[in-house]
């Protein structure tokens, strides 16, 4: 959907390609929406916004596109390490599926090779594909720890992911610092020694 690109003065310059059909079918909805709320669409500073807003929501829920299993399949490899590798603070960035607002934070995702490993960036791809969803955040972590752990067969994954909701923030109760957390573990991480190490090593912050 977003295709970075070299242009002539070798410069990096970002494209960003999205469904026309798409696009102008959600600027008609974002137009009624303006005019239902009692804006007028077509003033100067609203007159791109339905198709700003149709664009947006396209880059925001691209997830749906991808197919996290074949992100990790396609960097799998044999390799006899059966110790914990930990992906921390992955910035992750979704929407909320009961207000359509966003919420954010980190997540923290570690297994223990079974025989198999894959490549680092996949990890945190996979969680990129889940967060760019409508989503909850209980669902999307066990859904990071189900597609890891069904398609590496790791002797355990754990997932902890710790974010801000603005449905919570800007609307509703309006407590600004608040912060969810949720975690999600199998296998090994099920033993209390195992599981307080990860969280232990999430823990920690590095100078």
């Amino acid at each position: 959907m977003c295709t970075p690109e070299i242009n002539n003065a070798n410069v990096y310059e970002r494209i960003d390609v999205y469904d026309e059909n798409i696009t102008n079918n959600l600027s008609e909805h974002y137009k009624s929406i303006l005019e239902i709320l009692g804006e007028n669409a077509s003033r100067e500073g609203l007159d791109k916004t339905p198709e700003r807003v149709a664009k947006a929501m396209q880059f925001l829920l691209q997830g749906y596109k991808t197919d996290p299993v074949e992100i990790l399949k396609s960097a799998m490899f044999k390799e006899d390490y059966r110790q914990m590798v930990i992906v921390k603070d992955i910035e992750i960035y979704s929407m909320c599926e009961h207000h359509l607002l966003p919420f954010f934070g980190k997540a923290h995702v570690a297994y223990i090779p079974n025989g198999t490993i894959t490549g680092l960036s996949k990890i945190a791809r996979v969680v990129d594909v889940f967060a760019r969803r409508l989503q909850v955040q209980e669902r999307l972590t066990s859904q990071i720890k189900e597609c890891i752990h069904d398609t590496l067969k790791p002797l355990g994954v754990a997932v902890v992911i710790e974010a801000q909701h603005l449905c919570m923030q800007m609307r509703g109760i309006q407590k600004q610092h608040s912060i969810t957390t949720t975690s999600d573990f199998t296998g090994a991480f099920q033993k209390n020694a195992t599981r307080d190490e990860f969280i232990k090593l999430i823990s920690t912050k590095f100078s």
